[in-house]
């Protein structure tokens, strides 16, 4: 790094009367940093999680008294790569960097004001001022830096999984949507020719058809004209003919709204085959071993999926799974073995989550699953059903010696934490209790009990 000091020398009394001042008024500044940044509708949604805001206000506190220290950070590689973890940590949980740089304005100004109140002479004030400003400016200066790399590493990453196929080949993808979207239409009607129109209907978009929209479709053919069009159907279907069959009681007098129905399913038809043909060039998002995800899309996926449970409070939970004693496979079979083993153990997972979850090999024989609009009870269940079909399978290992394996599991339920981090961590917690209580079960996160 080089050397960003913009001042020859070393003021000793300017240093130390920012440390008097942090240590009298810190707490106080991080409270005003707080309340300004509240104010902006924007930062709230950044800012109300407790656990956020208790964690920042000590890390504000920690930065300041840090920042202000006897290390000059325009001299220190330590505390400049800590500027640059603060900027990426702001990139992965998305706080605009507009607002960081509030904060900072409002922290000067108050230091500011605290030495123009000050009994101290003009020329010490100054100095102090005009250092206090130099270390905040190259700290955010670093923050920025590390911002803008991080942010657009990951506009790249959004672009290129928009992209790709997420697990199946198009064609198939296509069919299979199609044929969710006549399934959900057949069961409606059916519902409506035994009387069941003074009952709720059940919502085009509370269904398996829906749960792809919100979480496959919209990354894959966002900001696309017919995307709009699909979804602008999708909500005619749920807020307006849907409501008109529940209430027009006979099935006679539902002739007209039954035929608007069953042409805005064949429109949302027809779209999905449209979407699919702009698809025609692709990136390969998949591990070429397992056909699971490949990691190097987890924190776009998994970023989009803590916004949208956020934004809309709906559920969210992973899971992260270690096939137990893998290495003991390639050590007494071979590496090739191994490989055949591992693919068979992704199709056991993929087999047993739906098209709006997400697989990705996380590690040489860990996988990770996103599991949208779900909780941690409703995981626990999909995580067992792949234990026990796991342990209960005698898998293929190319000869005449099948093997069984178990797994563990973790999981982990998203309490609104922005930070994806702070949801794997947590999950990768609970796996290591797993492992640690003798294998092949299940530990969840934090308040979540353990099966087995």
């Amino acid at each position: 790094m080089e050397h960003l000091s913009v001042e020859t020398g070393f003021d000793v009394a300017a240093t130390a009367r920012l440390q008097a001042i942090v240590a009298e008024h810190g707490a106080q500044m991080v409270a005003l940093f707080y309340e300004t940044l509240m104010q902006d509708g924007e930062a709230k949604q950044f800012l109300s999680h407790s656990v956020v805001h208790g964690r920042l206000s000590a890390s504000l506190l920690e930065w300041l008294t840090a920042l202000f220290g006897d290390e000059d950070i325009r001299d220190c590689a330590d505390l400049q790569g800590r500027q640059r973890e603060i900027g990426e940590v702001h990139a992965r949980i998305k706080i605009p960097i507009h607002l960081v740089m509030q904060g900072a304005m409002v922290i000067k100004s108050r230091i500011m004001q605290i030495l123009l109140d000050s009994e101290a002479g003009r020329t010490a004030s100054m100095l102090a001022a005009k250092l206090a400003d130099e270390r905040i400016d190259v700290a955010i200066l670093l923050m920025s830096q590390a911002y803008l790399k991080d942010t657009t590493a990951r506009a790249r990453l959004d672009e290129a999984y928009r992209l790709f196929s997420l697990d199946q080949d198009l064609a198939v993808e296509k069919e299979a949507q199609r044929a969710s979207l006549m399934e959900w239409s057949q069961k409606t009607l059916f519902t409506l020719l035994q009387g069941g129109g003074n009952s709720p209907l059940d919502r085009l978009s509370s269904s398996s058809f829906g749960l792809w929209v919100r979480h496959r479709a919209e990354m894959m053919f966002q900001h696309t004209e017919a995307f709009g069009h699909l979804v602008a159907e999708m909500r005619k279907v749920d807020g307006i003919l849907l409501p008109q069959l529940e209430d027009t009681g006979a099935l006679g007098c539902q002739t007209s709204t039954l035929a608007e129905l069953q042409a805005g399913v064949g429109r949302i038809s027809y779209l999905i085959g449209d979407l699919f043909q702009t698809l025609t060039a692709m990136e390969n998002g998949r591990d070429p071993l397992t056909r699971a995800l490949n990691r190097r899309f987890l924190p776009a996926i998994l970023g989009r999926e803590i916004s949208l449970a956020n934004e809309n409070r709906t559920a969210l939970t992973i899971i992260l799974m270690d096939v137990d004693h893998f290495k003991a496979i390639n050590d007494r079979h071979g590496h090739q073995t191994g490989d055949l083993v591992l693919r068979q153990v992704a199709q056991i997972i993929m087999d047993h989550v739906r098209p709006s979850d997400f697989v990705f090999r996380y590690g040489g024989e860990e996988f990770l699953i996103i599991l949208p609009e779900t909780d941690g009870a409703q995981t626990r269940a999909v995580a067992d059903r792949i234990r026990l079909e796991l342990s209960g399978r005698a898998l293929d290992t190319g000869s005449s010696e099948p093997l069984t394996l178990t797994a563990s599991f973790g999981i982990a339920e998203h309490g609104g934490h922005p930070d994806q981090k702070f949801l794997i961590k947590a999950a990768d917690d609970a796996l290591y209790r797993a492992k640690a209580k003798g294998r092949n079960r299940i530990e969840a996160s934090e308040s979540h009990q353990a099966s087995m």
